[in-house]
Formats: structure tokens, C-alpha cells, sequence
């Protein structure tokens, strides 16, 4: 697939208007594959933010917006609409910026997360917002009552650079369908999949001024200023664990809203009744992106009883597995994001060989250009290690072995995350009993996909708090209103 030439957006959108920082600060955009500067950005001030989220204020307070679903719903398709016609400069710069492997632009970066504006503007255009009550007596008195969902606010969004379209378009949809209003801090990474969103609401819808704002910056002071602001109801964040604990703080001083999509640790359960050398190649999946996904199951836990069997097919699949420029359709892995986070991975396989697991594939950096690690297996993995525990956020698997389903079900669960999971088994009734049983917001059972705009995503303990996309992903952008009249309704 060729890609087309860049021609990105690279200012800030504030207030309706495409604008340069203030002071005109620019900061350059890395191609992780090659290691060459694509360009510059503007740089985001504390001082645009504040303009940013002015605007947003004065936009939810003052415009119809919050009280117009039909309109959000028009501008939503047409936002839609904007997309689609920018379809391919999308996929050239999430390509180029993220190091995306080309062949998961379209399920995953950007022509899956275009389609789920769809969504949201039905959603937004056929909503309940109110619906009655049974009718009560109060002292003898009756009492009709009303239930109405009324938009948050102000939303702050904040996102991250692994998948920066989908969840910035996530974000947005789920906000503005609402009827809230937003202001976008995109990571510093991947600017360019947001601002170029700035020039598709220019061109192409009739958002009114301040609706969204969209502020790239190099500074993180940016968005813990943001997270801060009083005037901000809602803060939407997608990262880290440990960013994550961050931003629950700083929206404590002002009781703010807060939802998180956080880390994960995920774990495949691969029973002892399943054909392995079906299941089992599925494990080398772990490195898709740079096994740069929150959902992927890095840890596989398969059968003692079975485990010299199984570490031969994983080491082939591992062996085999196609890495290297994301341009090349036949690459599901590109680089990492950084050399940060390069050196970052590298540092965690290091711990992992001290700790005593067995390297069988891979663990190091290749010689060519790009920030790219090799797809790594490692076996004989203590359950309690570091790499067993710890987001590694790279292509990276563990092969930990285990003795009956009641100890599988003890390792998945042990675990400060509960994102995501998988359970692998020829009886489909005892897959689902084990997942029943696994303390996490979604899992697979024998390859089924649950992603979907109307499926809930989040996860239990310190995997985040609340759900994003399906109707509970839609309510947590909704606050909600009781209302109380006196009298019998009138039948």
C-alpha cells in the first residue's frame, strides 16, 4: 500500500481558528522508523491552554451546543464525512510519526476509528435523555418524577501516542455526542494525528468556535495544567498506570471528574484440552506494534504437562515472526516509539535474564536504523518477577507454566492490573468457566474478538476506572438530574 505524501496540519486549533503557539515555540516530530525529523509543531503553552479551555467554557456555557443533540449529530457526520476525505493523509502520518505497521491502519489506527463517528452520532441524535419515573406519594401528596442526562462540562482529553487516532477520535466522539465541549492534549509524540484533526473540524464542520480545541505541546506541565483547571469538569485519560495515579491527584482538588484507561498485564490461559498448535502461534501477536498495546496478552500460561511441547511451537512462531519497516505490508511490527522507550524495553529484558527467566528468542536491538527491539520469548518465567508484573509495553512475551486450572486462574489474577485476557480450550464451556473467573473488563474466549465501538472498554483495580465506547462508555460524559413535580401524571 503507498502511502501519500505528508502534508500535515501543524498548528494548534483554538477557538474555531487554526493558530500558531503564542511566542511561536515549535517542537520537532521523530519518525521512529528511520530516526529522521518529519517536521515541526507547534509548541503549546500554558498560556494557549488557558485560551483553550476559555474558549471550551464559554462555548458549553453560552452556545446551544449542550442542548442541541440533532445539530451535534449533524456535525458529527460531518466530522465523519471530513475523515474519510482525509483518510489516506491520516494513514500516512500515523504510519510515519507512530511507526503504525500499515497493514493494522485499517482495523486499528484509522479506518476502524473513522467508522465509529458513525456511531456516535446516532448516538447522540437518538439518546433517551429523559425518560419518567414511576410515580411516588410523598406525605399523602403524589409526585411525578423525571430523570434527565445532562452533558459533564468542559472534557478535558488527554492521549497517548500507541494508537493516537483511534483514541483521540474516541474521545472526541464520545464527548461531543454529549454535548460536551473539549480541549485535546494529544502526546508530544504524535502530534500530528491530532492537529490535522484541527483542520478537518475547520474545513469541514460547523462546530461552533470553542466546541473543540486541540493544543499539542512538548510540555507536560501542559497537561497537568489541564487536569487542574477548575474550569475543566472532566478529565479523559488514556496512558499509564503510573500517569494515570498522577491525574487522579491533581482533579482531586477539585472533585473533577476523572476517567482512566490505564495498563495492563493480560494474560493468555491456554488449557490443557486445546490444540496447541493452533493456539499457540497466536503468541507471537504479542510483538503487533511493537507490542505497544495496553489489551495484549503478554503473559501465556500453558500446561506443565505440555510445556516442552509448547515452548518448541511458541520458539517457531517467535522465529518467524515479520518485523522491521512499518511501510511494508508484510511487517506487523515497526519500532517503538522513542529511543526512550527503546532503551526503556531493552532494560526490561536485561532484568528479566538477571531474574532468572530463559531468553529463547530475540532480546536485543538490530543493527539497522529505527527504534526497533527483536520479538522476544522468554520461558521459565517465576510468576512474582518483574517481567511477569510489569507493563513492558513492548514485543516482549513471558511463558509462565502452571499445574491445574486452579492455579492458571490464581496466576491471571495476581496481578495490580485486570485490562484485558484470553482462555483457550476444545470444551467452550470450561474456556467461559475459567473467564468467568478472570478479574478483568474484557477477555477472549478461543480467539473471539470483544473490541467494537459498542462494547465497553476499561478494566478492574489499577487498570483504570470507568469504561469508554457502548452506551457506558457514552454515559460517563452525562451527569444525571432528578426531577420532581407535584400531581399525578395525566394518563
Amino acid at each position: 500500500m503507498a502511502l501519500v505524501d505528508l502534508v500535515p496540519e501543524t498548528r494548534l486549533f483554538i477557538d474555531g481558528r487554526l493558530v500558531e503557539a503564542k511566542g511561536g515555540g515549535r517542537f520537532e516530530n521523530i519518525n521512529p522508523a528511520t530516526e529522521e525529523v518529519l517536521g515541526t509543531t507547534a509548541d503549546g503553552t500554558t498560556a494557549d491552554l488557558d485560551t483553550a479551555i476559555a474558549a471550551a467554557r464559554r462555548a458549553f456555557d453560552e452556545s446551544g451546543w449542550a442542548n442541541d443533540p440533532a445539530f451535534r449529530a449533524r456535525c458529527l457526520r460531518q466530522l465523519h464525512a471530513g475523515l474519510l476525505a482525509e483518510k489516506e493523509q491520516l494513514r500516512s502520518i500515523v504510519v510515519r510519526e507512530a511507526g503504525a505497521p500499515v497493514a493494522l491502519t485499517g482495523f486499528m489506527h484509522v479506518d476502524g476509528p473513522i467508522d465509529m463517528l458513525s456511531y456516535w452520532a446516532d448516538k447522540a441524535g437518538n439518546y433517551a435523555y429523559e425518560r419518567a419515573l414511576p410515580d411516588v406519594s410523598f406525605l399523602g401528596q403524589p409526585v411525578r418524577r423525571i430523570l434527565r442526562r445532562e452533558p459533564v462540562g468542559v472534557v478535558g482529553a488527554i492521549t497517548p501516542w500507541n494508537v493516537p487516532i483511534l483514541l483521540n477520535v474516541t474521545k472526541i466522539g464520545h464527548a461531543l455526542a454529549a454535548g460536551c465541549t473539549v480541549v485535546l492534549k494529544p502526546a508530544p509524540d504524535t502530534p500530528w494525528s491530532a492537529t490535522h484533526l484541527g483542520r478537518i473540524a475547520s474545513e469541514h464542520t460547523e462546530l461552533p468556535p470553542g466546541v473543540l480545541n486541540i493544543v499539542a505541546s512538548s510540555d507536560a506541565l501542559v497537561g497537568e495544567a489541564l487536569v487542574r483547571d477548575p474550569r475543566v469538569d472532566m478529565v479523559s485519560f488514556t496512558g499509564s498506570t503510573a500517569t494515570g495515579r498522577r491525574v487522579m491527584e491533581c482533579g482531586a482538588g477539585n472533585i473533577k471528574k476523572v476517567f482512566l484507561e490505564l495498563g495492563g498485564k493480560s494474560a493468555a490461559i491456554v488449557l490443557d484440552d486445546a490444540d496447541l498448535t493452533t493456539v499457540l502461534p497466536g503468541a507471537a501477536a504479542t510483538c503487533l506494534h511493537g507490542g505497544q498495546g495496553c489489551a495484549i496478552t503478554t503473559r501465556w500460561l500453558v500446561p506443565r504437562r505440555r510445556y516442552s511441547e509448547s515452548i518448541e511451537i511458541l520458539r517457531a512462531a517467535f522465529q518467524g515472526w515479520r518485523y522491521g519497516d512499518p511501510e511494508d505490508p508484510a511487517n506487523l511490527q515497526g519500532p517503538q516509539i522513542s529511543r526512550r522507550q527503546q532503551e526503556r524495553v531493552l532494560g526490561y529484558i536485561e532484568r528479566g535474564r538477571a531474574e532468572g527467566a530463559r531468553l529463547l528468542v530475540g532480546g536485543g536491538r538490530p543493527a539497522h536504523r529505527g527504534f526497533f527491539v527483536e520479538p522476544t520469548l522468554f520461558v521459565d518465567v517465576d510468576p512474582r518477577s518483574t517481567i511477569a508484573q510489569e507493563e513492558i509495553f513492548g514485543p516482549v512475551c513471558c511463558v509462565i507454566p502452571y499445574d491445574g486450572d486452579e492455579q492458571a486462574v490464581r496466576i491471571a489474577n495476581d496481578s495490580i492490573y485486570g485490562l484485558s485476557g484470553a482462555v483457550y480450550s476444545a470444551d467452550e464451556a470450561r474456556a467461559l468457566a475459567v473467564a468467568r473467573r478472570i478479574r478483568t473488563g474484557t477477555i477472549s474466549v478461543n480467539g473471539a474478538q470483544w473490541f467494537h465501538v459498542d462494547t465497553p472498554f476499561g478494566g478492574y483495580r489499577q487498570s483504570g476506572s470507568g469504561r469508554e465506547n457502548g452506551e457506558q462508555g457514552f454515559e460517563e460524559h452525562l451527569e444525571t438530574k432528578a426531577i420532581a413535580l407535584p400531581g399525578a401524571a395525566s394518563t
